[in-house]
């Protein structure tokens, strides 16, 4: 095999360099080609340096000489990397590969740099946004304090109204009892002034002319149940003009009655304590002492005191009426009949040759008299006699007693006879009559003062 010779190639490259080079329109291949070689070489290294700087793990510069929120400047990165990159654009884009993404960032800060920056801005960005916000509210409350205030829902509005009305209502009932207050405070001062001309006129009755605490208790008592009476009273009476129904008109005379049940209680505990002042009857008006019967009213009178108010009856009803006026006469008699005995008798004892007590003689348990220093010059006969008398007095309280419950049963006959309505007009009339009596004793002995005060004519 025959090889070709040497110095053919040679001579045949070197025709052909003489060529090129004498060729006006070419170029000098040697030399574009060395350049073209330098260039890719020199962007490789560049590459390799630029591979290990991102490999390298950044650090921290604990004494930087800026500044931390102010990255250094990128110009000699850009610098240094732009070369290579020109270099390659010029040999060619196909030798070349694609540049990673770290190449493309060129004129960026660093990463830590950027951070650090990305947070003072969010800082100063957060700072701007709470003026604002802050601003913002400002202009809310003043638009909110422009527009007045709100109209409160009606919950609020229902609670309002409930503390409006429970004010009122205590308002009133401080009235009333500011007023209840006044009215018991002239009762009272009307109370001691009638004891006072009790005690003046009617001294030899009471000998010292005191009264015993169980009678004074009694009249404190009395005032109080005139009072609660009057309320009462005054509500049957609304009851019967507004025309209530019956069952409730029952009820409201059930309850006039039982209040006068309660009267009756309080008389029998001062029966029990001190009889004499029960049956003397100065708990009651001048007036009404005229009318008195054995410590209070007499019940055939009172019944035809309240049927003339409840006419016309029936005749079943006005048959049953007098029965009940008649019955309670014959006790009436009957009662008469007894006090006058007991009375006949104490008169025997008191009258007897045994040496009377002395007026410093008080009141004791049971309504007996006694005095401790006087106990001993009663001994014997004397005492007996005393104690005699004691017994007797003692023994009205039994008497008083069947009064009140002759009273009560007169009134529970007529509720019987009488319908609702008809037993309502009946206790009203009852209180119209006895409150008719108290005024007069009123003003009665308002006169007297009145009189006692100017002194005798002339």
């Amino acid at each position: 095999m025959a090889y070709p010779s040497t110095s053919g190639m040679v001579q045949a490259s070197s025709s052909l360099h003489g060529s090129m080079r004498r060729d006006p329109e070419g170029y000098d291949m040697s030399s574009d080609l060395d350049q073209a070689l330098l260039l890719y070489f020199d962007g490789q290294q560049a590459k390799t340096s630029v591979q290990v700087q991102e490999q390298q793990p950044q650090t921290l510069n604990i004494f930087p000489s800026q500044p931390m929120h102010i990255g250094p400047s990128p110009k000699g990165s850009m610098a240094s990397s732009s070369a290579p990159a020109a270099a390659t654009q010029v040999a060619g884009p196909s030798k070349n590969p694609q540049a990673p993404s770290s190449l493309k960032v060129g004129g960026g800060p660093p990463p830590l740099a950027a951070g650090k920056s990305s947070k003072a801005a969010i800082k100063r960005e957060g700072s701007g946004s709470g003026k604002h916000h802050g601003a913002a509210a400002g202009a809310s409350s003043t638009a909110d304090q422009e527009a007045g205030p709100r109209t409160p829902d009606p919950k609020t509005l229902r609670r309002l109204a409930q503390n409006r009305e429970a004010a009122r209502k205590s308002r009133l009932r401080k009235k009333a009892y500011i007023q209840q207050l006044e009215t018991g405070r002239i009762r009272l001062a009307q109370l001691e002034q009638e004891m006072q001309m009790a005690r003046t006129h009617q001294g030899a009755l009471w000998g010292a002319g005191t009264l015993s605490p169980d009678a004074a208790l009694f009249n404190l008592e009395y005032e109080r149940w005139l009072g609660e009476h009057s309320k009462v009273v005054a509500r049957l009476r609304a009851a019967a003009e507004e025309h209530r129904p019956d069952v409730e008109l029952r009820a409201y005379v059930d309850e006039a009655a039982a209040h006068y049940g309660a009267l009756m209680g309080h008389k029998a505990r001062l029966a029990a304590a001190d009889p004499l002042h029960l049956l003397s009857g100065l708990w009651k008006g001048a007036a009404e002492r005229c009318f008195l019967w054995i410590g209070g009213f007499r019940a055939s009178d009172l019944v035809k005191v309240v049927v003339r108010h409840v006419e016309p009856l029936a005749e079943q009803q006005a048959a049953g009426a007098r029965d009940v006026e008649q019955a309670a006469r014959r006790t009436e008699e009957a009662l008469d009949a007894e006090l006058e005995a007991l009375l006949r008798s104490l008169s025997e004892v008191v009258s007897s040759d045994v040496q009377p007590p002395g007026p410093g003689m008080m009141y004791g348990g049971g309504g007996q008299l006694y005095h401790p220093a006087d106990v001993a010059g009663y001994m014997g006969m004397g005492h007996m006699h005393v104690a005699l008398a004691m017994d007797k007095v003692a023994s009205l309280g039994t008497i008083l007693r069947q009064a009140d419950e002759l009273r009560m049963q007169a009134l529970h006959a007529l509720r019987q006879i009488l319908t609702a309505r008809q037993a309502a007009r009946c206790f009203v009339a009852a209180d119209d009559y006895f409150c008719r009596l108290r005024t007069l004793s009123a003003l009665w002995t308002t006169s007297r003062t009145a009189q006692l005060a100017r002194g005798p004519a002339g």
